[in-house]
């Protein structure tokens, strides 16, 4: 009988050290770009609206930000896809917040990276850490975009992108 008990205590032990896996709290996989002006001071939309829609892979846009005016922010975040080796991003900045007139500028991003599947356990969601390898964009209201962070995994606490933006004053 003791026995029983012991063979029951074991497959407990078991069962339970197999999903004692603790994965990441924190397992967002994106790019952070960090606005600059074009002589590498932080630059912030305090009186700018901008938008980021990223392309599908069928095709269609889908909008990743939609900042409100007044936001005064210096950086933003947005996922790679998983399978695609170049995602195509749209910035739209627009100077709402003030009386001198509706400015709209536009830009176009590209990325190209290599994806690779980054594996925790089975208890963890899967996900896809990315090396990137260039950029370009077109130049309306973007002086330059520059890689700073070439590899993309958990960790955004540096910047993955430097965005200089030309002046709109």
């Amino acid at each position: 009988m003791k026995s029983i008990y012991y063979i029951a205590a074991l497959v407990a032990v078991l069962l339970a050290a197999c999903t004692s896996l603790d994965c990441p709290v924190n397992n967002m996989v994106e790019t952070v770009y960090s606005l600059q002006n074009s002589d590498g001071s932080p630059d912030t939309l305090g009186i700018d609206t901008m938008w980021v829609y990223a392309e599908r892979s069928d095709g269609t846009d889908t909008l990743i930000i939609n900042s409100l005016c007044g936001t005064k922010a210096t950086k933003f975040s947005i996922p790679l896809s998983h399978t695609q080796s170049e995602d195509n991003l749209t910035i739209i900045i627009r100077d709402t917040c003030i009386n001198t007139g509706q400015h709209e500028w536009r830009d176009n991003i590209q990325v190209k990276k290599e994806n690779r599947p980054h594996f925790e356990g089975v208890d963890c969601k899967a996900t896809y850490f990315h090396t990137l390898t260039s950029v370009q964009s077109t130049h309306d209201i973007i002086d330059t975009v520059i890689i700073n962070k070439s590899e993309v995994t958990y960790d955004a606490s540096t910047a993955h992108f430097l965005l200089r933006l030309k002046d709109r004053r």
